[in-house]
């Protein structure tokens, strides 16, 4: 998962997969138009899943796309996306007529959402910039606090481009999260925590998993703090 829009350490990943004959699926909700080494996130893996949900850069409400970088997924995702039919190949005039052949639902976008997001990416040079112009401004004000008070930033690697989906601090714990959270909320800026480690949801626990097995997740999943960021941000707004 390409966190906030910053790129894995695909080389590592992909390094991993290949010894071990594994796919490697991007999870990409955050990370439309960011790169890794020069690479867009999204194109690294064999699938990568886009979304389009209100919270992402891009939006139509809801939706998202599947991204196949493998050609030998192409004709399974298109039965599933035709509720299970192979009403493509029939379309295209490889077939006399179509039937059920398969899983499927309808996975289709209608059209005015379509144009709705179109025009979004259309316009996605200026969109990034805006983002990157908030995701500038939050790092070079809230710095040097951040390091009187011991709160991380976010720190994408240099051989990363992100996609400025999110500006985030690491509180020193739990309870310093809670205060600031408090302390937003009594100014009328909303703020909020991100996830809880799928490990500790109730299907991983099915699967076996308990606290303590990925300490690292859980340490920033307690002490991870999101500020108000969307594409209308400016210095005049309070709340997000």
């Amino acid at each position: 998962m390409h966190y906030a829009g910053v790129g894995c350490e695909m080389d590592c990943i992909l390094d991993l997969a290949h010894r071990y004959s594994l796919s490697v699926i991007e999870d990409n909700a955050h990370g439309l138009f960011g790169r890794y080494r020069g690479k867009p996130l999204g194109t690294l893996g064999t699938l990568s899943a886009l979304s389009f949900h209100e919270t992402k850069n891009y939006t139509c409400g809801e939706g998202g796309a599947l991204v196949i970088n493998n050609p030998a997924y192409i004709e399974r995702a298109e039965i599933l996306r035709e509720k299970g039919t192979n009403r493509t190949r029939f379309f295209r005039g490889e077939l006399d007529k179509y039937s059920w052949v398969d899983i499927g639902s309808s996975y289709l976008l209608s059209d005015i959402l379509a144009a709705f997001l179109c025009a979004q990416l259309e316009a996605r040079q200026r969109i990034q910039a805006s983002r990157q112009k908030i995701w500038q401004r939050y790092y070079t004000k809230l710095l040097p606090w951040a390091v009187a008070h011991g709160v991380g930033l976010p720190k994408p690697p240099t051989h990363c481009d992100q996609s400025f989906h999110m500006f985030y601090l690491l509180l020193p714990s739990l309870e310093s999260r809670r205060a600031l959270m408090a302390h937003l909320k009594y100014h009328d800026i909303l703020s909020a925590f991100h996830y809880v480690p799928l490990h500790l949801s109730a299907m991983g626990r099915k699967f076996g998993a308990k606290p303590g097995d990925c300490p690292v997740a859980e340490s920033a999943s307690d002490r991870l703090l999101r500020l108000p960021f969307y594409n209308e941000l400016d210095q005049g707004n309070r709340t997000g």
